[in-house]
C-alpha cells in the first residue's frame, strides 16, 4: 500500500510517500512544494494544486492523508492555510483517491504512543520507524510521513474526507 502524507502550508508544504509490504515500511519520497511570498495568492494555490496532483499521478498513492489544521489564535493565519489545504484536498479528490486526515494529536499517538510528544520525538520515530540515516528534512517533511505513517498504523480511526468514484454530487463527513 502507498500513503501520501499532506503537512498543509502556503509558503511550505510538506509531503511524505509511504510505501508498506507486509510489516516493513519505506519511505518512497518526501520534501515541501514551496511558494514564493511575492507570488500572486491565486497563483500559489495553483501551484501547490499542481504540485500535489502531480506527485499523486508519479507514486498513485492508494490514499492521500493531510494533518488537521489547528490554530487557537490567529484566525488570518488559519485561512490562509485552510486555502492552502483545500488546494492540496481537491488535487486528491480530482484523482477520486481516498482522503483521510487526522489531528496533530492523533499523528503524535500513532507514531510515538503519546498524544503530547514534541517535535523532536515524533522525527526521531519517524527517522527509526522508516530505516532513515538522518531526521528528514525540512520539518514539514518528517510532519508529513509521520501522517502517513498515523494513516497506516491507525486507518479505521481517520475521518474520510470523501468518497471513491466520480459523482460529485457524493460527499461524506
Amino acid at each position: 500500500m502507498i500513503i501520501m502524507g499532506i503537512d498543509p502550508g502556503l509558503a511550505t508544504m510538506g509531503y511524505g510517500i509511504i510505501e508498506s509490504r507486509g510489516n516493513k515500511i519505506k519511505a518512497l519520497d518526501y520534501g515541501v512544494v514551496t511558494t514564493p511570498a511575492d507570488m500572486e495568492f491565486s497563483r500559489r494555490l495553483l501551484h501547490i494544486f499542481n504540485s500535489v496532483e502531480k506527485l499523486i499521478q508519479d507514486y498513485s498513492p492508494q490514499a492521500v492523508v493531510y494533518e488537521e489544521l489547528f490554530f487557537n489564535k490567529n484566525v488570518k493565519t488559519a485561512l490562509i492555510i485552510g486555502h492552502a489545504r483545500g488546494a492540496a484536498v481537491l488535487a486528491g479528490a480530482r484523482q477520486s483517491i481516498d482522503l483521510f486526515e487526522y489531528t496533530p494529536l492523533q499523528v503524535k499517538q500513532a507514531v510515538v504512543g503519546y498524544g503530547r510528544a514534541d517535535k523532536n520525538q515524533v522525527q526521531s520515530m519517524v527517522k527509526l520507524l522508516l530505516g532513515l540515516r538522518e531526521i528528514p528534512k525540512p520539518d514539514d517533511a518528517a510532519d508529513a510521513l509521520a501522517v502517513a505513517i498515523c494513516h497506516l498504523h491507525s486507518h479505521q480511526y481517520g475521518r474520510k474526507l470523501g468518497v471513491s468514484g466520480q459523482d460529485p454530487e457524493v460527499c461524506t463527513k
